[in-house]
């Protein structure tokens, strides 16, 4: 999978050089490039906003510099296909594991990451003619920029990329892809500070152990998020609890 994006602040990248991902890039398995809007502003200053068409506060990111920034990416020779263009925005669908899996069978995704009061309106609809555009949100709630989106998606999206993650098996088991959230973890001391592992967990039993699990999933995710509960699962508790 190839991963461009676009910021005036590319140091914020740096960080998928870490962990997984930095290892799945080294690898080949992804390939992220990271481009400086700036690069495409050519005034003394390398101004990338304006004020607003209307009055109003705030500034808005301005149509060329993103233009050129765009177009130098999707005319690359090494460019093949139609790539995804994913602006950050809280004005977009939100994103969810199910999106991350459908955006991890891409092959190329380009994530163009806003500051001030957003991007020139011209932008979004400009490459939604010539292309496939997207506006996503990662919650209800406002960021500086689109860069700590942008970085929370390619993660997401990125560690379901065959190859990135080690043991594929970890990722069956989380939150958010049976749509519950993941049962509580615990390893060696069986006992700390008087707290025990739940006896089920070392009982050797694998059928119990996942019936534990299962209910543990449900009572967190009642617990937690009851949205997400499918109606089957929206009434009183009658699940053992964690001690039991």
């Amino acid at each position: 999978m190839r991963i461009d994006v676009v910021s005036i602040f590319p140091g914020y990248f740096d960080a998928l050089e870490l962990s997984l991902l930095g290892k799945a890039k080294q690898r080949g398995v992804i390939d992220v490039r990271v481009h400086d809007l700036r690069e495409h502003a050519h005034d003394k200053h390398r101004t990338v906003d304006d004020t607003p068409a209307g009055g109003g506060a705030g500034m808005v990111m301005k149509p060329e510099p993103w233009g050129e920034a765009l177009d130098s990416i999707l005319t690359d020779p090494e460019t093949t296909g139609e790539p995804l263009i994913i602006f950050p925005s809280p004005a977009g669908e939100v994103f969810t594991q199910a999106m991350a899996h459908e955006l991890a069978q891409e092959p190329h995704l380009v994530f163009g990451c806003g500051r001030y009061e957003g991007i020139d309106q011209r932008v979004f609809e400009e490459y939604a003619e010539r292309g496939r555009v997207r506006l996503v949100s990662i919650g209800d709630y406002i960021l500086n920029g689109g860069e700590v989106a942008t970085i929370a998606m390619v993660e997401a999206i990125a560690r379901l990329v065959p190859g990135v993650v080690g043991n594929p098996e970890s990722l069956v088991e989380e939150s958010h892809e049976s749509g519950l959230l993941e049962y509580p973890s615990y390893t060696k001391p069986a006992n700390w500070r008087d707290r025990a592992v739940p006896p089920v967990l070392l009982s050797g039993n694998h059928a119990a152990i996942a019936a534990w699990r299962q209910e543990q999933s449900i009572e967190r995710t009642r617990r937690v998020r009851p949205e997400l509960l499918p109606p089957e699962h929206r009434g009183e508790s009658r699940g053992r609890h964690a001690a039991d």
